[in-house]
C-alpha cells in the first residue's frame, strides 16, 4: 500500500484542492475552499475507537467538507511515541488545542479516557454551544473512572443529572445493546413520516449499512429522523426481518436534539448509530452526516450536497479481532495520520 504524506489546501482562484508536501505529524489540517459556503467555519473531527475504524473515515469526511469550504482538523488517538495512530490508546487525543477554535465537532469515539486537561479543552469547546454530530459508538464515547473529574461523561454514569453519561444526556442515548446479529445482519433505513422533510434528509435516500442496528430510544425531546430495520444478512438485497428475538426490529438510528448548558448556551446535536468506515461507503449516509454539519451551524443545507470522494477510499471492515482468525478486521498497523489522506486497506 502506498503511503501519502501531503495536505490538501484551498486554491481560491481555481476553487480546487491541491497538494502540499507537509502535514502535522499527529493530526491533519485541510484548509477549506474559500469560494464555498463553509468558508470561515472550522470543523474539528475526533477519531478514536477500537472497532469501527474512525481513523479511516474522519480524514475522508474532512476532505469532503473542506471541498465545501470548511476548514477541517482531524484529531487521532496516537501511540505513546506520538508517531503512529493507535485506536486502542483510550487516553490519547492529538492536538486538543484545535478545539479552542472549533465552530462544530464531528465525533466518532468509543470508551475514551482522556487526561483531565484534554477533557477541560473538550468541555470548554462544547459549553460554548458548539454543535456536535456524533457517529456510531459515540453513544458510549467515554469510559471514565468514578473518582475522575469528568465521570459524569462516563457511559454508565450515575451522577445526578448525568445518568447514562454524555451519550444519554447530550447525544440522546447511551449504549444499550445490539439489535440484530452483530457482524451478521445489516440495516436499511426509513424516514419518520412527519420528519421526512427535515433539511438533514435533503437528497438522502435509503441507506444500507453493515454495522447492524443498535437498540435506541432517544431521550426526549428528540426529533427522530430515521429508523433502521434489520436485514437477514450483510447482502443489501437480503430480505428484511419483521422481528428479532428481542421483539420489534425497527429502532431509531438518526435523530436531532438540543442540549442546554448551565451557562445558557445551546448546542444543536445530531446523532446516528451508523458510521463505521465501511458504512460510509454509502453515499446517502455520507450526505446525511455532511448535511448535519450544515444544520448544526445554522447554514442552509444544500439541496443535494456533493459527497463524492476527494481521494481514494477503500476502508477496512470493522472489528477488534485478528483478521487471520475472524472475518472481521483489526486496524491497520503503523499508520501515520497523513497515511489516511488517500487510503486503501491492505486487508483483502
Amino acid at each position: 500500500m502506498k503511503k501519502f504524506h501531503y495536505s490538501l489546501i484551498a486554491a481560491t482562484l481555481t476553487g480546487s484542492l491541491v497538494a502540499e508536501p507537509t502535514q502535522p505529524k499527529d493530526h491533519l489540517v485541510f484548509e477549506g475552499d474559500a469560494s464555498k459556503p463553509g468558508k470561515a467555519k472550522h470543523i474539528v473531527l475526533l477519531a478514536g475507537d477500537e472497532e469501527y475504524r474512525s481513523e479511516e473515515a474522519m480524514p475522508m469526511l474532512a476532505q469532503i467538507l473542506a471541498k465545501q469550504g470548511f476548514k477541517c482538523t482531524v484529531l487521532f488517538s496516537m501511540d505513546k511515541d506520538n508517531k503512529f495512530t493507535s485506536p486502542n490508546n483510550q487516553k490519547s487525543l492529538s492536538n486538543p488545542k484545535a478545539l479552542d477554535s472549533a465552530d462544530a465537532i464531528l465525533m466518532s469515539l468509543r470508551f475514551r479516557n482522556w487526561s483531565e486537561e484534554t477533557f477541560d479543552t473538550f468541555s470548554a469547546a462544547f459549553e460554548r454551544g458548539t454543535p456536535i454530530s456524533a457517529l456510531r459508538t459515540s453513544t458510549h464515547a467515554f469510559k471514565v473512572p468514578e473518582d475522575a473529574a469528568y465521570f459524569k461523561y462516563d457511559w454508565k454514569s450515575n451522577a445526578e443529572g448525568w445518568e447514562g453519561g454524555f451519550g444519554r444526556q447530550v447525544l440522546g442515548e447511551s449504549w444499550v445493546s445490539h439489535w440484530g446479529r452483530h457482524a451478521k445482519q445489516g440495516v436499511n433505513t426509513y424516514p419518520i413520516a412527519e420528519n421526512k422533510d427535515h433539511s438533514i434528509l435533503n437528497s438522502v435516500d435509503k441507506i444500507f449499512v453493515k454495522s447492524d442496528l443498535y437498540e435506541a430510544k432517544p431521550l426526549q425531546p428528540s426529533t427522530i429522523l430515521l429508523e433502521g430495520q434489520i436485514t437477514e444478512n450483510l447482502n443489501p438485497d437480503s430480505k428484511e426481518l419483521t422481528e428479532d428475538k428481542k421483539g420489534a426490529v425497527r429502532q431509531a438510528c438518526a435523530w436531532t436534539r438540543k442540549f442546554k448548558h448551565q451557562n445558557g448556551n445551546i448546542s444543536k446535536i445530531f446523532t446516528t448509530t451508523m458510521g463505521s468506515s465501511e458504512d460510509l461507503t454509502d453515499e446517502n449516509l455520507r450526505r446525511l452526516v455532511i448535511n448535519s454539519v450544515y444544520y448544526g451551524l445554522d447554514l442552509e443545507v444544500p439541496k443535494k450536497a456533493n459527497v463524492d470522494y476527494i481521494s481514494k477510499y477503500i476502508p477496512t471492515f470493522y472489528g477488534t479481532k485478528d483478521f487471520d482468525n475472524d472475518p472481521r478486521r483489526k486496524s491497520v498497523p503503523n499508520m501515520t495520520p497523513a497515511d489516511y489522506i488517500e487510503f486503501e486497506t491492505p486487508h483483502k
